[in-house]
């Protein structure tokens, strides 16, 4: 008899237990309705891409193209998902005008380390992140440039040679 109201109790406290949780999940999900809102009215901007770019101490992007529309501002956030501080594995976005050589702006982007590896003497810089660590995150707002591909690259010395990318504007 006392194993039957202990099993009694146990299957009582289970369907308890399983209601409760029903109405927990239901709350989360009126909390999902509402962040979905919100992120609705983000998108409400039509004129705006957002691009959101990671950058980890395996000296990587993950991304190695991205494509926006001509005319448009474009919202760039470069985020380093590693740990190492910004004078080990610093990261930054650079996007360069058609034709710039890689290798020769990298050289001259290594000696310029007291402005963000960002060669002050320079056109071939459309646009640029600050140089940012572990953790870190910055963001830019710019036009697209005119259609065509473009190079991105980070200039951190010795990174651009594999962290670089295509940014294609069409």
């Amino acid at each position: 008899m006392k194993t039957l109201k202990f099993t009694f109790l146990l299957a009582l406290s289970l369907v308890l237990v399983n209601c409760g949780d029903k109405e927990n999940k239901e709350e989360k999900e009126e909390v999902k309705i509402g962040s979905n809102t919100s992120s609705t009215s983000k998108k409400a901007d039509e004129n705006v891409t957002e691009v959101v770019l990671l950058a980890t101490d395996l000296m990587q992007f993950d991304k190695n193209e991205i494509r926006v529309a001509a005319g448009k501002k474009v919202k760039l956030t470069l985020r380093h998902t590693g740990k190492q501080p910004v004078e080990v594995m610093g990261h930054n976005f650079v996007l360069l005008t058609q034709g710039t050589e890689i290798p020769a702006f990298g050289a001259k982007a290594s000696a310029a380390r007291d402005n963000d590896y960002i060669p002050e003497d320079t056109d071939a810089v459309i646009v640029h992140t600050k140089m940012i660590g572990g953790g870190q995150s910055d963001t830019i707002e710019f036009d697209a440039p005119e259609p065509g591909t473009y190079d991105f690259i980070c200039s951190f010395p010795g990174h651009y040679s594999v962290m670089k990318g295509k940014f294609i504007v069409e």
